[in-house]
């Protein structure tokens, strides 16, 4: 997923692509996060799940969050955004 995530739906979701493109079940990443596999089901179908959960199963898939303004789009984001395809 590429992108700005804006909501936990868009997380879940992201967290599930870098899963899948990491070629893990959800029991494998489970194991490796030492969380249960039904709060994976939770945390990627945007449904609450802690904070620490969310760093044990991002430490387990070797990556991090980075924070950023969400600001009104830029020009060029709108432009991108609404370009006429062809």
């Amino acid at each position: 997923m590429s992108g700005k995530l804006k909501t936990a739906a868009d997380f879940g979701r992201a967290v599930r692509e870098l899963r899948e493109r990491q070629k893990l079940t959800t029991v494998e990443l489970a194991r490796r996060s030492g969380r249960s596999r039904d709060l994976i089901y939770r945390l990627e179908s945007g449904r609450d799940v802690s904070t620490s959960a969310i760093f044990d199963v991002l430490r387990a898939l070797e990556s991090s969050v980075e924070l950023g303004s969400a600001a009104l789009p830029t020009l060029e984001e709108m432009q991108q955004r609404f370009r006429e395809p062809g």
